[in-house]
C-alpha cells in the first residue's frame, strides 16, 4: 500500500507580495493616492518585476490599485458605484444563506457561533477593535459553511474585500465594533431559534450600519473618493 501523499500548501513570490500590500491597503498604512512603483516593490521583497506584477494585478482585480499603463500605479480611492455594487450582491446572498441556515441550524452550530462572538467581545473589552475585523471574517464564513452554502462566502469575501478599509476606519472606533458584536448577537440569536424572518431582520440591520460610516466618511474624508 501507497504512503499517504501529504499535502503542503506553498506560497509564492506572488502570494507574499499580495498578501503584505493588501494588508497594508486595508488597515491605510497604503493611503488612497499613493504611488508604488514595481521596482521598488520588487525590491522590498527581494523578487523579480514579474511577482510583483501579478501581485498589482490582483489587487487591481480588487479595486484596490489602479494600474494605467504608461502612468504610475497607485491605491485606488473609494468608488461609490463599487461600493454600493459590492453591498447589494451581499446582502442578497447573506439573505438567501440565512434562510436556508435556519432550516437546519443545531445547537452545536449555535455554540460554534457564540464562541465566535464572544472572541470578538474580549478584544472589544480589551480594547483592540481592530482585531475584530478576522473574527467578522469568521463569522460570516461559519454561518455558510454550516449552513450548507460554504462556497457563497467566495462571493461574501470578494464583496467584503471592495470595502474593507471603510471597515478600518469605522472600527477603528471601540462603539463601533461594540455595536456589531451586539448585531451578531441578534443573528446568533434568530439562527438558534430557527427564525428566518428574524435572522434576516438582524442581517439587514447589521449590513446597514455600513451606510451611515459610508456617509459620514464621505462627508470627513472626501478626498479618499474618486
Amino acid at each position: 500500500m501507497q504512503e499517504p501523499v501529504e499535502i503542503v500548501e506553498r506560497r509564492t513570490a506572488t502570494d507574499v507580495v499580495f498578501e503584505r500590500l493588501y494588508e497594508e491597503i486595508v488597515s491605510l498604512k497604503l493611503m488612497p493616492g499613493t504611488k508604488l512603483s514595481e521596482q521598488e516593490i520588487a525590491r522590498r521583497f527581494g523578487v523579480s518585476r514579474q511577482p510583483v506584477r501579478d501581485a498589482f494585478n490582483r489587487l487591481g482585480n480588487l479595486d484596490l490599485l489602479l494600474i494605467r499603463p504608461q502612468k504610475a500605479t497607485e491605491v485606488r480611492g473609494f468608488s461609490m458605484p463599487r461600493i454600493e455594487h459590492a453591498r447589494f450582491v451581499r446582502l442578497a446572498v447573506e439573505l438567501e444563506v440565512l434562510r436556508d441556515a435556519c432550516s437546519v441550524w443545531t445547537e452545536s452550530h449555535a455554540e460554534a457561533l457564540e464562541r465566535i462572538i464572544d472572541r470578538q467581545q474580549q478584544v472589544i473589552d480589551r480594547g483592540q477593535p481592530e482585531k475584530f475585523h478576522e473574527l467578522d471574517y469568521r463569522f460570516h464564513r461559519l454561518i455558510c459553511e454550516l449552513g450548507g452554502h460554504p462556497l457563497a462566502f467566495e462571493t461574501i469575501e470578494d464583496c467584503k474585500r471592495k470595502i474593507d478599509r471603510l471597515c478600518v476606519l469605522s472600527l477603528g472606533r471601540a462603539q463601533e465594533a461594540a455595536t456589531l458584536v451586539e448585531d451578531h448577537r441578534r443573528i446568533a440569536h434568530a439562527l438558534r431559534r430557527r427564525s428566518a424572518e428574524e435572522a434576516t431582520a438582524a442581517a439587514r440591520l447589521h449590513l446597514g450600519r455600513l451606510d451611515e460610516t459610508i456617509a459620514d466618511i464621505h462627508r470627513t474624508h472626501s478626498e479618499y473618493f474618486e
